[in-house]
């Protein structure tokens, strides 16, 4: 089974990998897990402020920070998986790599960061099960 773990480095994300690894059938070693980090755009205001490379690596460096942790974590549990961090909506690249990687079921936190985040996350988390074509599951 293929798995796209969408990862947003919050205590939901730890909650939800911590769920998946303890469930060898959602990922055990005949499973593929594909870790999506999605960040978010800056202003158009911003981008004509700051040089694109400038952008660019700012959102990989946060990416790194969200999935550097789950790498060792899924190390140290013998996990295959692969990463990837993406720019753009949340919920648009999370369903886009669910079937660009034609996985069987997405795993999310259901919030993400502090009280935007949360507001973020969870209207992120609504929007995947609403435009998914495969199962998603939620934790909380």
């Amino acid at each position: 089974m293929k798995t796209i773990f969408a990862a947003d480095g919050s205590e939901y994300t730890k909650k939800a990998l911590a769920f998946l690894v303890n469930h060898e059938s959602l990922a055990g070693a005949q499973d593929e897990l594909f870790v999506l980090n999605v960040q978010l755009p800056v202003s158009a205001r911003v981008q004509s402020l700051v040089a694109a490379a400038d952008i660019t690596d700012s959102h990989r460096e946060e990416a790194e920070k969200v999935l550097e942790p789950i790498r060792k974590f899924l190390d140290r549990h013998a996990v295959p998986y692969r990463c990837e961090w993406v720019v753009g909506s949340p919920a648009a690249e999370i369903v886009k790599a669910s079937v660009r990687e034609h996985a069987h079921m997405i795993v999310m936190g259901t919030h993400g960061h502090g009280f935007f985040g949360r507001a973020l996350m969870g209207s992120a988390a609504q929007r995947v099960v609403t435009d998914s074509e495969v199962p998603v599951l939620l934790v909380k």
